[in-house]
Order: C-alpha cells, then sequence, then structure tokens
C-alpha cells in the first residue's frame, strides 16, 4: 500500500509541474523570444561548463566511493593463490581507472573547447591513419598482455599433478545445503550417482565400490592448512556455484557432471581472526549489533547474538527462494588438529549399517505385530465374557 501511495504522488508531481511548465509558456506570450532551435552562442556556453560540470561530479565521486565503501573489499586472501588472484584484480582496477580518467577527462575537455561558436566552422576530414592506428594498437596490446597474464594465472591455479600428494573431498550442492564427503583412508572417492540416494546415503554414494567403504559424509567442512585440497563437486538438482570467498575460489556446480577446483589454505580459523583489519572489522559488525539490540529489546525483542569470524562455503548462483541460506562453515585446522577431528568421524558404510540395525526389533523380543495381535484377542475374549453374562441376566 506505502509502494501504491509514493507512486501515485510521484504521478500526481509530474501532472502538476508538466501543468506549470504550460502556464510558464502562457505567461510568455507577446514578449520576443528566439524559436529558431538553432543553439546560441550563450546556449553552447552554458553547455560546455555543464558539461566540465558533470566531469568534475564523476571525479568527485570516484574518490568517495573508494574512501567510503573501500573498506568492504576482500582483504588479506587465505590461499597461495590468493596473491596471484588479486593481483590480476587490482592491475584491471588499475587499467580500468586510468583509463576512466584520461578518456572521460579528453572527452569533456575536447566537447568544452571545441563548443559551437558562430564565427567557428567545423573541421571535416575523413579519416586519420595516425589516431586509428593509436585507438587500435594501444587497447589491443594491453588487452593482451591482460589475458596472457589471466591465462597464466588461471593455469597455475588449476594445474593438479596427478602425482601431487592432495586431500580428496566432494563437495555435494542441493537446494539449499552443502554437504561434504572426504576420500578417507585411501584418498580415492567412491563412486556416486544420485539414483542411488536412498535413507541416510543422501548423496547416492555407491557402496559397492570398494573405495566408498572408507568414505565420511559431515556437514561442516574442515581443512588442514599448507595442505592442497583437491574439490569435486556435484550438484543433485540445479545450477549451483561453490564459492570461498577468503580463499579467492570458485566453481559451479552443475547436475549430471563433476567440476573441480583446488587450493592450499595459508591461514587457520584463529589465526586470521587475529589479523588486524578482521579483529577491527568484528569489533565495527559487533558494535552495529549492539546498537541494533537496544532498539530490538526496547521493542520487546531479542538481542542480536556477538559476530565471530568464519570462513564460509556460499552459493554463488541463485539457485531458489532459499539460496541467501546455503552456506556451510568451513574451519582450517592446523595438521595435527585435522587429523584429529577427522578421525573421530564414522565412515558412511559405519552410518548405513547402523541406521539398518535400528530399523530391526532388538533380539530376545516378540515383533510388535505379534504382540498387537495378542492384545487384541485377549480384549476380543473379555467383551465375549461380559456380553455372555449380561445375556444371562436379562434371561433370568
Amino acid at each position: 500500500m506505502t509502494s501504491l501511495l509514493v507512486i501515485i504522488v510521484l504521478v500526481l508531481l509530474a501532472v502538476a509541474l508538466w501543468q506549470l511548465t504550460k502556464i510558464f509558456d502562457l505567461t510568455q506570450v507577446g514578449t520576443s523570444s528566439d524559436d529558431s532551435q538553432v543553439a546560441s552562442d550563450n546556449d553552447n556556453n552554458v553547455q560546455g561548463y555543464i558539461m566540465f560540470g558533470f566531469l568534475a561530479f564523476i571525479y568527485i565521486f570516484t574518490i568517495y566511493g573508494l574512501l567510503k565503501w573501500g573498506n568492504l573489499a576482500l582483504h588479506t586472501p587465505a590461499s597461495e593463490h590468493g596473491l596471484l588472484v588479486d593481483s590480476l584484480m587490482n592491475i584491471t582496477w588499475v587499467l580500468i581507472f586510468t583509463v576512466q580518467v584520461i578518456t572521460q577527462g579528453l572527452l569533456y575537455w575536447f566537447s568544452f573547447k571545441n563548443r559551437g561558436h558562430k564565427d567557428r566552422k567545423a573541421l571535416f576530414f575523413a579519416d586519420s591513419n595516425k589516431l586509428e592506428a593509436i585507438w587500435s594498437i594501444i587497447p589491443s596490446v594491453v588487452l593482451a598482455c591482460l589475458i596472457l597474464y589471466g591465462l597464466y594465472a588461471w593455469n597455475n591455479i588449476m594445474f593438479v599433478d596427478k602425482d601431487e600428494d592432495v586431500i580428496e573431498i566432494e563437495l555435494y550442492a542441493q537446494q539449499f545445503k552443502w554437504t561434504a564427503r572426504y576420500a578417507g583412508a585411501d584418498n580415492t572417492l567412491g563412486k556416486a550417482n544420485v539414483r542411488l540416494i536412498e535413507g541416510v546415503n543422501t548423496l547416492g554414494v555407491d557402496m559397492s565400490d570398494k573405495n566408498s567403504q572408507d568414505d565420511i559424509v559431515v556437514s561442516e567442512l574442515h581443512i588442514p592448512k599448507g595442505k592442497k585440497v583437491h574439490f569435486k563437486m556435484r550438484s543433485q538438482d540445479v545450477l549451483h556455484s561453490a564459492y570461498f570467498p577468503h580463499f579467492r575460489a570458485q566453481m559451479n556446480c552443475v547436475p549430471g557432471m563433476v567440476t573441480e577446483f583446488a587450493f592450499v589454505p595459508t591461514y587457520t580459523t584463529a589465526e586470521y581472526r587475529e589479523l588486524p583489519f578482521m579483529v577491527e572489522k568484528v569489533a565495527h559488525i559487533n558494535k552495529l549489533r549492539a546498537e541494533k539490540s537496544v532498539e530490538l529489546v526496547a521493542k520487546g525483542g531479542t538481542a542480536l547474538d556477538p559476530y565471530t569470524f568464519d570462513y564460509l562455503l556460499l552459493c554463488n548462483k541463485i539457485c531458489g527462494a532459499s539460496h541467501y541460506n546455503m552456506q556451510m562453515k568451513v574451519v582450517v585446522d592446523t595438521p595435527e588438529d585435522y587429523k584429529k577431528w577427522l578421525s573421530e568421524k564414522t565412515t558412511l558404510a559405519q552410518d548405513i549399517k547402523a541406521a539398518a540395525a535400528a530399523e530391526k526389533p532388538a533380539e530376545g523380543t516378540a515383533p510388535a505385530t505379534d504382540s498387537a495381535a495378542k492384545v487384541i484377542d485377549t480384549v476380543k475374549a473379555v467383551v465375549d465374557t461380559v456380553k455372555a453374562a449380561v445375556a444371562k441376566v436379562a434371561m433370568k
């Protein structure tokens, strides 16, 4: 309703302004005016200064944006290849801003300098080989260097040697959650297919595959610092995208195929929390939460919990109504803590056996159906006895 009222008010204001312009035109009847539709020197001067004003606005707003929101950009990367990605991004930003400043400045300066004048005649020339060479060769060389550097970075990031010692982990995406499967002691993931999903086997792991017997399925991702982790990604339903912002990693999860990505974590969760910029950021967030909590409590609500930083795995594709909530906590441990954590987890095979055992009746007890039948028979016998007694009393 509020939106509708705002729209109505805006429409009425537009109509009122239109009517005011008509009234203004009527007041000018009888006065001398220039209706030639040809710009005068005064018009050209005004337009020239307006263009310079717009150029100043662009530069001022750009600087303001960098100062105001520059701190919201991702800070220190938490993976080895993150430095390479940030370097490529920073080079791109520098090029974009440099070109923007130069081209916009030249565009508006040229428009102002060569604005219309009654005593000036425009110079027309069909072509200029020099200008054509300048604006063709320079961008081509710059883009070629940028693309080659990008390909170099991409190949370094995506290359995983077959003989390299890596940790194999599968990331399984579905609306709207993530599940991780560890390869276990053999470091080889068992085969899987969505057609095999049943009971606790929510990932469709093929339990007839020998490599599946030591696979471990968890809902919280733990990875060790300083060790390359090779992720293989699947999707159960729609297109998702596994996004690790602090590790500068992202890969689409496509139904019907396996995609992959690998990186080496460089900071444990505890170490990243202690970085100066993160300490300052968390303090700022908690200050805002404390202020908001005062408002909520005053209205009878519940105060917000303090914020603690954690690495997150997010979905970077709009995959449905609860897309915003599709995330998984990622914990980077020391190698020793990681081994300890993993050793405490049960395998998927053990989980399936435990689930099957829980469904069977305990030994030495009668099946539930037999017990129920005996109870029903006993009730029937009592009812028949009562009926017979009542019939005898009625006959007497």
